[in-house]
């Protein structure tokens, strides 16, 4: 597989700086316009600020980037182009079809790995949506830590799905779970309110960046999952975004909403009923993580 590197991500390589990953999705399917450019473009900003080199990925014409310009950046965010949402089974089509295509958190795992990156800031993943038992319905996003290392930089799941299920099928893969400076696992838009406890809380990017590390040299295969609270002064309090959740799930069912189609669905019929706010904690959340993310990337690159 043929990866292009924007000439950024070409300089960093070649002078041995730290890269953060940063996904495609939020630009073309998570995000309106023009805020998913506006987003887009803050992001790599912040990973810069912070010290590190950020490497948006995507697949165009069927050839997969890792960095992106800013006309690559437009065309994801036009609501007119004909941008699939990629996740790591639908890489093959778009290569030999020549296709475009935003990548999922599971596809830009896969693909900053194999571009030699080791940590991938995101808003929330996906796991295991309710009423799994019956539709079998788990993301991508969760078999793929299991089997690539990557460190993940997340506000935790998305509140719409099982975040207890989730913390426990990524248990059950090895993943480590870690509470950045918390106890609770977030649930996305609220720093609390999930009821469970972090596996393991550290403080410090020094010391993620000390596990990612261990962890790796003992040949211990996949990913370490970094849950990153809200920043405090966008968060919606979990109560009082358990009636939206509820409403748009109750939707989705009545729609017959299915696949890929869910998330968005969800997503914005919560911004619909949170009077956009749930988009302004969207936006801040995503910044936070970019930030520990290169701030992690960099511990961990004078660790190596």
């Amino acid at each position: 597989m043929k990866l292009k590197y924007n000439n950024e991500v070409k300089g960093a390589i070649r002078n041995q700086q730290p890269i953060v990953a940063l996904e495609s999705t939020i630009i073309s399917h998570g995000l309106p316009y023009p805020d998913n450019l506006e987003v887009a473009k803050s992001l790599e900003q912040a990973v810069r600020e912070t010290g590190a080199i950020p490497a948006t990925i995507a697949i165009l014409g069927g050839v997969v980037h890792i960095g992106l310009n800013n006309e690559a950046l437009a065309l994801l965010a036009d609501k007119d182009s004909q941008i699939e949402k990629a996740s790591r089974r639908d890489i093959p089509q778009l290569l030999a079809s020549g296709g475009n295509g935003a990548t999922t958190a599971a596809a830009t795992m896969l693909l900053a790995q194999k571009a030699g990156i080791s940590v991938f800031a995101t808003g929330g993943i996906g796991g295991v949506h309710r009423g799994a038992e019956t539709s079998f319905d788990i993301s991508a996003d969760l078999p793929e830590l299991a089997r690539t290392d990557m460190c993940v930089v997340c506000a935790g799941p998305k509140a719409i799905l099982d975040i207890g299920l989730t913390i426990e099928v990524l248990e059950t893969s090895g993943v480590p779970v870690i509470g950045y400076q918390c106890d609770e696992v977030p649930a996305f838009w609220s720093r609390n309110g999930s009821g469970v406890d972090v596996p393991l809380r550290l403080d410090r990017p020094g010391d993620i960046a000390s596990l990612m590390h261990q962890k790796w040299q003992a040949g211990l295969e996949g990913g370490v999952l970094v849950v990153n609270p809200v920043p405090a002064s966008a968060e919606i309090p979990a109560a009082e975004l358990k009636t939206a959740i509820d409403a748009a799930l109750q939707q989705a069912e009545q729609q017959g909403i299915r696949g890929k189609a869910v998330t968005p669905f969800l997503l914005a019929y919560i911004g619909t009923h949170t009077s956009g706010r749930s988009l302004a904690a969207n936006k801040a959340l995503v910044l936070n993580n970019a930030r520990l993310a290169a701030e992690i990337a960099m511990a961990y690159h004078r660790q190596k």
